[in-house]
Parts: structure tokens; C-alpha cells; sequence
């Protein structure tokens, strides 16, 4: 009889231990499924505003097309006559009095395509 009483106490206090162990493992679960549902609506924000800066992204760069066209056009004048002041070869004389000349020339040709 004290070795059925013994088993008895032994089997109670397994099961005990087993319920506490699933109730705890439960809980963790939870936990963890809320864990994983903060991650998941962090990474749709994430994707939501990566997706809008997209869309401003594309907006700017239309806004702005018509002002890189005229840069450029403006850039091609410049450097043409970039071109042309360093494909020149520099007076009889001092070179570098030439050379200031023909850079004053160009600066002078810079300004007035600017303004």
C-alpha cells in the first residue's frame, strides 16, 4: 500500500510538472507570437515608406528633368569652349601671359553663358 501511495505521489508530481511545464511553454508561445506580429508590422511600415519615398523619388526627378536639361545644355556651351581655350596653342612670347589671357578669355565667356 505505501508503494501504490508513493507511485501515486510520484505520478501527481509529474503530471504536476508536465502541466506547469506546458503552461509555461504556452506562455512563451505568446510571447513569441507577439514578438513576431510587432516584427511583421514594423516591416510593412518599413515597406509602406520605402514604397511612398519611391513615389517621391519619382516625382522629384520629374520636377527636376527639366532643370538637369538645362544644366546640361549650358555644360555642353562651357565645355566647347573649354575645348577650344586648351586646343589653342599659346602666343610667341611668355606662355604664361598667354595662357592668363586665354583663361580670362574663357572666364569672361563663362560668365556671360551663366547670367
Amino acid at each position: 500500500m505505501a508503494a501504490l501511495a508513493a507511485g501515486n505521489l510520484l505520478l501527481g508530481w509529474a503530471w504536476l510538472s508536465a502541466r506547469d511545464d506546458a503552461t509555461k511553454t504556452a506562455a512563451e508561445l505568446v510571447g513569441m507570437q507577439e514578438q513576431r506580429d510587432a516584427a511583421l508590422k514594423g516591416a510593412q511600415a518599413c515597406s509602406d515608406a520605402t514604397e511612398a519615398l519611391g513615389v517621391v523619388v519619382a516625382q522629384r526627378a520629374a520636377e527636376a528633368a527639366p532643370a538637369r536639361a538645362a544644366a546640361a545644355g549650358q555644360a555642353a556651351g562651357l565645355n566647347a569652349r573649354a575645348d577650344y581655350t586648351l586646343s589653342r596653342q599659346p602666343a610667341a612670347g611668355d606662355s604664361c601671359v598667354a595662357l592668363q589671357v586665354l583663361g580670362s578669355e574663357w572666364l569672361k565667356g563663362r560668365v556671360s553663358l551663366l547670367f
